[in-house]
């Protein structure tokens, strides 16, 4: 068997090769022309002249080769008590007649689709229903603000929305149509038609001429099959910002993420067909795209959809309790579940009460893992846990560690900080600011050598100026927004943003290794540092913790601790002298801590309500925080209390 090494090596110089051997091995309509189109640089295009629908691969491929009677979703709802299964020729009926409904409202390949719903099978039904007849689907989570809603309707057109009555949260019911309602009348595209899931926990009125419901329409439709869809059209739009101006719509066309993302379920996540695969995650995510539905699907694996949270649905041991009941094999969620997790449960105790013997994997992403989440749940897990790194644009992992080539730890090691090794096709290069390589364990710029491999973005919806900036920013080269090091065995460490490398005095520094010291408090579960203006260094850091609930000091005690702390491990040049607890921190629903805004507050700038935010109230905790320890304040005071 090749050892990894040789395998990277192999994608990198055979890159055709490698890809159309990963390629074959799913369903093509119409064999593809070429592996790799690179006539109109940075403008690459994988197996174009060939035909293979999503759908047909994520599902009736199964059931023609004899699995339709494996289960393919597994919906587990702790906030409405409810457990549902179904099986790939089930999914591939319901699949069918929503496609057909779509078609009977006169949705052609090309046209566009906006699906607002929560976490619930019919999510993806609609998302494969798009896919089966080719019509493009842009998701946004479930609830969603109407303004920003609106956005994504108005640059998508799309032609109708799939949505649900409501959702649930663990203490309220959230109705989705008066958002929806509003949404539409605030975009200056109207939808010709909304179809809407009707949940029991709350009916919407349907607004006549313009909205249906969801089981109706399906019983007066009949079934279609899977159309005949370009490699390189696309699949959907995923938007990624927008408060100001014209959004960023990502887009992931259907050839090259199929090929891509079936070649990691067998090779990093070491999945095969009839395991059960979780991703606790959201279908508005990348990850919800990739690795809730797809991904899974083609690889033949029965899929975990989760309506609920790690901890609150009731408590601390709800994961735990989806990995005995369903005998959960791989794992993937972001790191800040985790730490919820252990904020709740810092011994581990209530681990111990499930029978989690069917795990053999826990995969991490989102944003930079700290060494203790990473320690703490091996732990208590007892089994790998990989922290990876990708973005929105390339759709799957950029480093990792493939556990179906080589098994972790026996063959390959796990660098507790580290977000691993280099996977296929990306040929990553940390450097400075002008293009030139910086040595081992030297940081730097995260870019990769174009081509990026399939699956990637081939360009932002109706806007290729905006794809051109990280493509054309350093020739030859997609500049990642990331900075970190790689180490003398090739493992990339991931610290931050580019954005979050702050200038003390003019040293450049990581907050990811600030944040990592304080983490490593025992008392400390989460941590934010970022910059704040100073008159003398230009910038110094600034950082914010939360506690575990049985932390043995107080927090008036532990900032002297932490200040001392980050000396030791960093050194005097990190300036660092301001510190304070807080309740919590203000993040996105995917987990990524919010730093520039809170930097923005407190340096006194302008600041747009992120639409992403998980709780908005948490950001006016954090500003009466930053108040009580003198910002915003053009000299900052030297000091830390307790908040």
């Amino acid at each position: 068997m090749m050892k990894y090494k040789d395998i990277y090596r192999a994608s990198l110089n055979s890159p055709d090769d490698f890809w159309a051997d990963a390629a074959n091995k799913l369903r093509w309509q119409k064999p593809f022309e070429h592996t790799l189109d690179a006539s109109n640089k940075p403008f690459y295009k994988w197996f174009s002249g060939g035909k293979i629908n999503m759908c047909d691969n994520a599902i009736d491929r199964h059931v023609d080769e004899g699995r339709g009677d494996n289960p393919a979703i597994i919906y587990d709802s702790p906030v409405t008590n409810t457990k549902q299964t179904y099986s790939y020729k089930q999914l591939r009926d319901e699949v069918a007649l929503v496609a057909g409904v779509l078609i009977s409202h006169g949705l052609v390949k090309g046209d566009r689709v906006v699906i607002y719903m929560p976490m619930i099978p019919q999510a993806l039904i609609a998302m494969l229903a798009c896919a089966r007849i080719g019509v493009i689907h842009s998701v946004v989570f479930g609830g969603f603000a109407a303004d920003q809603l609106a956005v994504r309707i108005q640059d998508s057109e799309a032609k109708l929305v799939l949505s649900a009555s409501c959702g649930i949260e663990p203490n309220r019911i959230v109705e989705y149509k008066p958002l929806l309602d509003k949404a539409i009348e605030l975009s200056s595209h109207k939808p010709e038609k909304c179809i809407i899931y009707q949940r029991p926990q709350c009916l919407a009125d349907l607004q006549e001429g313009r909205d249906f419901n969801w089981e109706e329409q399906k019983a007066i439709n009949n079934p279609v099959a899977c159309a005949e869809t370009l490699a390189t059209d696309e699949l959907f739009i995923l938007y990624t910002s927008g408060t100001t101006g014209h959004p960023k719509g990502v887009v992931h066309d259907i050839g090259g993420y199929a090929v891509a993302l079936n070649w990691t379920m067998e090779n990093l996540y070491d999945a095969q067909a009839g395991d059960v695969y979780w991703a606790a995650s959201d279908v508005g995510w990348i990850v919800g795209h990739s690795y809730i539905i797809y991904a899974p699907l083609l690889c033949g694996c029965a899929t975990v959809i989760y309506e609920g949270k790690p901890v609150g649905t009731p408590d601390a041991g709800a994961f735990w309790r989806v990995v005995q009941e369903h005998k959960v094999k791989i794992m993937f969620t972001a790191p800040t579940a985790i730490r919820a997790i252990k904020r709740e449960d810092p011994e581990g105790k209530i681990v111990k009460n499930y029978d989690i013997s069917n795990l053999e994997s826990l995969f991490l992403a989102g944003e930079r893992c700290d060494p203790d989440t990473v320690s703490w749940s091996q732990s208590h897990l007892k089994v790998p846990v990989i922290d990876h790194w990708w973005q929105t644009e390339t759709g799957w992992a950029i480093t990792g560690l493939p556990m179906g080539i080589e098994k972790v730890p026996n063959a390959m090691e796990i660098k507790i900080g580290s977000a691993g090794v280099p996977i296929v096709g990306y040929d990553v290069k940390i450097v400075d600011a002008q293009g030139q390589e910086k040595d081992v364990n030297e940081f730097g710029n995260i870019v990769i050598k174009l081509p990026l491999p399939p699956g990637t973005f081939p360009t932002l919806w109706r806007n290729d100026e905006k794809y051109l900036i990280p493509m054309t920013k350093l020739p030859g080269y997609y500049v990642t927004g990331d900075a970190g090091y790689k180490d003398e065995d090739g493992y990339i460490f991931v610290m931050s943003r580019t954005d979050d490398v702050i200038n003390v005095a003019g040293h450049r520094l990581s907050t990811g290794a600030m944040e990592e010291v304080l983490t490593s408090h025992k008392d400390i579960a989460e941590a934010a540092v970022f910059g704040i203006n100073d008159e003398l260094k230009g910038e110094v850091p600034l950082g914010l913790v939360v506690m575990n609930n049985d932390a043995k000091l107080s927090a008036k005690d532990i900032c002297p601790e932490l200040i001392n702390l980050m000396r030791e491990k960093i050194g005097p040049v990190a300036a660092f002298k301001l510190v304070a607890c807080v309740p919590r921190l203000p993040k996105t629903r995917s987990g990524k801590i919010l730093r520039g805004t809170m930097a923005k507050i407190a340096n006194g700038e302008e600041w747009n309500m992120p639409p992403t935010i998980d709780d908005p109230a948490i950001l006016d905790e954090i500003s009466e925080a930053l108040k009580s320890m003198g910002y915003p304040h053009p000299i900052p005071p030297p000091k830390s209390q307790e908040l």
